[in-house]
């Protein structure tokens, strides 16, 4: 007789890389204004909106 025991998973999303670091950062009005602009042109977080500006400007970059 064999028997099968999974481990218990805990409910919820399990991303691959999880957001599980945080920074703060200070900026002006300006900044935080032109990061709103985009959040609500994109429908998303200021998060969100930061994490797509790095990944971009990190691909720019990684080109040159």
């Amino acid at each position: 007789m064999v028997i099968h025991i999974e481990a218990r998973k805990k409910p919820g999303p399990h991303p691959e890389n999880p957001l599980d670091t945080q920074i703060k950062v200070r900026i002006d009005k300006i900044t935080i204004d032109e990061i709103d602009f985009c959040k609500e042109k994109l429908n998303t977080t200021r998060s969100d909106v930061l994490r797509k500006g790095v990944h971009k400007l990190y691909e720019e970059l990684k080109e040159k």
